[in-house]
């Protein structure tokens, strides 16, 4: 009975081995290689923090321990990091992307310019589900939303399409706000910085972890109002701002808001190309949940006061796909109502 328990143990063991050594033999070998982390913005803001973030533990757990290093690429609120991710980056593992978590809800409504199918990129997960937020300054006399519904808000954005200049232009038609919304900022920190210069009033949208982090002390000195958050849950330490959905008059704005809400959660997500060689998107996969575990790296997440909150590839792979395919009656709504006036 012993010698059989014996065998069978020693066959186990065997078979661990055997698994063990075909596992490293197929995951690829990354000694001597930098891996770039493209980051879809301008320097500084959140995508950027948690990318160097990323870039600080993820090689460890990697075969061959690459170098990491991270990369801007701004333009076109994430469109060209978006483009350039799925046309032009090497599918060998070299080239990682974060950028605007909105480019799967800007396919859906058929934005100009995008040629990424964002569906079919390689996922690799998500460190956070943070809400946008909608904040105005401090000398802006806006208290809450109500005040802007009575007063035009000045509201600084990159362009058109994203989410600094969606999220209140949908408000203006279904809630009655009066934002106005004022393009060619380069990105979300010169947003800011034009706020700080009172030349605009407000920001459409930005992640509080990215509040968070950029400026806490506009936080602690109340320099900024919170209006309004977007996403699919609150924000625990925003119990009293009002969710976007919530606001909802009617059936046809709670599936409206949820639509362009969705995308928060797969907030700050790394991605490959689409086509990698077998068994290459589950090695970074492998390599992203080793780096959740890792004890330092959510140690300095914490020192950063970075909210982790993460997703599997497979997890935001789904949400992408729901958004991609959404009820096309509400992406069509959605699109009249963020058109120009006159349709120009």
């Amino acid at each position: 009975m012993e010698g059989a328990l014996q065998n069978r143990l020693t066959a186990l063991v065997c078979t661990v081995l055997l698994f063990a050594s075909g596992t490293a033999q197929a995951d690829q070998d990354f000694s001597g290689k930098t891996i770039r982390i493209i980051v879809g913005t301008s320097p500084g803001g959140g995508y950027e923090a948690y990318a160097r973030l990323a870039a600080r533990y993820l090689g460890s757990h990697l075969a061959g321990k690459p170098v990491l290093i991270v990369a801007n690429m701004p333009g076109a609120s994430g469109i060209t990091a978006c483009n350039h991710l799925y046309n032009v980056a090497p599918k060998d593992g070299t080239t990682v992307a974060t950028f605007n978590r909105s480019l799967p809800f800007y396919q859906a409504l058929g934005q100009p310019g995008l040629r990424c199918k964002t569906e079919e990129l390689s996922w690799i997960g998500s460190l956070s589900q943070t809400a946008e937020v909608l904040a105005v300054w401090h000398t802006a006399g806006i208290a809450t939303l109500e005040d802007a519904k009575r007063r035009e808000v000045l509201i600084g954005a990159q362009s058109a399409i994203g989410t600094n200049s969606v999220y209140p232009l949908l408000m203006n038609a279904t809630l009655g706000t009066r934002f106005k919304i004022v393009t060619g900022y380069a990105g979300g920190p010169e947003v800011d910085l034009a706020m700080e210069k009172e030349e605009v009033q407000g920001r459409g949208a930005n992640p509080w972890t990215s509040w968070k982090i950029d400026h806490p002390e506009w936080i602690r000195d109340k320099k900024i109002v919170l209006l309004v958050q977007m996403g699919l849950k609150k924000e625990p330490e925003l119990p009293q701002i009002p969710l976007l959905t919530d606001l909802a008059q009617n059936e046809e704005q709670r599936r409206l808001f949820t639509f362009v809400s969705a995308p928060q959660a797969i907030e700050r997500f790394f991605a490959l190309p689409p086509g990698l060689p077998p068994g290459l998107l589950d090695q970074f996969r492998r390599a992203f949940q080793a780096m959740l575990a890792d004890a330092a790296f959510r140690a300095e997440a914490k020192r950063q006061d970075m909210d982790l909150d993460p997703l599997t590839g497979d997890q935001v792979g789904e949400i992408v796909a729901s958004i991609v395919r959404a009820e096309p009656a509400t992406v069509e709504k959605v699109r009249a109502l963020l058109a120009p006036p006159g349709g120009k």
